[in-house]
């Protein structure tokens, strides 16, 4: 159909993607040909190689949220938000980007979703230029949750060396992330973790790993500056318990069912919705060409086989990320 250095072959009208009619399990999920969208200003064309798959997507397939209803009428909605390819169109006022180069990075979230299809249009300056140190896979991998670990550690939460970090399953794909960061930027980290990932969350740069099926976190953790919760409920409350002198930032990335600390004095607590942003993922950028962040990919399934990548990451049971080629 098109060959891999982004310039169209045949069909240059059209495109392959992966969406759905309707709200409900995987297999809502169907391959279907639309056309090729055109970039706007300020914008670029990419030829997507890899996608990768995160909570969000398997949320917004089966729930009515952010992205507000599936209409009859309107053409199947193509989620996804990572993606790694290779620039095909720049459109007015782009210097940033050219036709060839490979990117990566973020689609503008939640609303720029579209990256489960042959081709992407993006902001010029939500793509980073991919290491070349990593495959489109594993730069797809590590997009969006590298970003919401960024953002959550350091942005918010105002990482320093030698902070004592608390990061909650730490064997999942923004956990694993978060993991590296925070060791990467001379942090003490203790993750919480199910018995089977404990020697991948410590080989990230955990230096103390709990097994929450077994014990519970707050009756063994202290002293902690920041906490990253990704698990939401009553996570931050009993993560409450962990901070150094009762002071600290917790950071939710659970929107939905997070109770929320606003009576315990000196506790900083924030719910987070990650952003697209040129900075952050040229941060991503340079932890993964500096080797201190990569994705741990889990499974791989061509574009085509969407449905079962949701199957295997609604699990729950992933450790790092399953990713799309496409």
């Amino acid at each position: 159909m098109d060959d891999r250095d982004g310039r169209a072959t045949a069909a240059a009208g059209t495109m392959t993607a992966v969406g759905q009619r309707v709200l409900g399990g995987p297999d809502v999920l169907r391959s279907h040909t639309r056309p090729r969208p055109r970039p706007g200003p300020g914008e670029v064309l990419v030829r997507v190689l890899a996608t990768s798959l995160n909570p969000t997507d398997w949320v917004h397939r089966r729930v009515e949220g952010f992205l507000g209803p599936i209409r009859r009428d309107d053409p199947p909605r193509v989620l996804g938000w990572d993606l790694s390819g290779v620039v095909a169109e720049v459109g007015f006022g782009v210097t940033y980007h050219d036709v060839g180069d490979p990117v990566f990075g973020l689609l503008p979230y939640p609303c720029g979703h579209g990256a489960a299809a042959e081709y992407a249009v993006a902001p010029a300056r939500a793509l980073a230029r991919k290491p070349v140190t990593v495959s489109h896979a594993q730069a797809a991998a590590i997009s969006l949750v590298g970003v919401t670990a960024w953002q959550a550690l350091v942005e918010t939460a105002h990482l320093r060396p030698g902070h004592r970090v608390l990061v909650h399953a730490a064997a999942g794909g923004v956990g694993h992330a978060a993991v590296q960061i925070a060791a990467g930027l001379g942090a003490h980290v203790v993750a919480t973790a199910g018995a089977a990932h404990h020697d991948f969350v410590a080989a990230c740069g955990a230096c103390q790993v709990v097994d929450y099926p077994t014990t519970p976190f707050e009756d063994v953790v202290r002293d902690i500056d920041i906490v990253l919760d990704t698990v939401g409920g009553d996570y931050p409350r009993r993560s409450a318990r962990t901070l150094r002198d009762g002071v600290g930032t917790i950071v939710s990335l659970v929107l939905d069912n997070t109770e929320r600390i606003t009576d315990l004095a000196g506790v900083r607590h924030r719910l987070m919705l990650v952003e697209s942003s040129h900075d952050s993922i040229s941060r991503i950028e340079e932890l993964v060409a500096d080797s201190l962040l990569a994705p741990r990919i889990e499974a791989e399934f061509p574009l085509e086989r969407a449905a079962e990548g949701h199957r295997a990451g609604e699990t729950g049971h992933v450790a790092g990320k399953v990713v799309l080629t496409v």
